[in-house]
């Protein structure tokens, strides 16, 4: 069971680059990047916000459980 992180496509999707979104949803390049590859352990419902509305998208766009 696992849960898979599309962050990539949804930015591919929408043009944008990880500098892009770390500046609009005020992210460290780090954390943004640790978000995109989909090591994050965890991420804050303020954060996932954040980006939902910078990339125009619902949570289940960027989160996906793999059974």
């Amino acid at each position: 069971m696992a849960i898979i992180v599309n962050l990539d496509v949804m930015m591919a999707k929408r043009k944008m680059s990880l500098n892009e979104l770390s500046e609009k949803v005020d992210l460290t390049l780090a954390n943004v990047s640790i978000l995109k590859t989909g090591k994050a352990k965890a991420i804050r419902f303020s954060t996932l916000s954040a980006i939902c509305k910078v990339l125009d998208c619902q949570p289940g766009d960027i989160l996906e459980f793999k059974g």
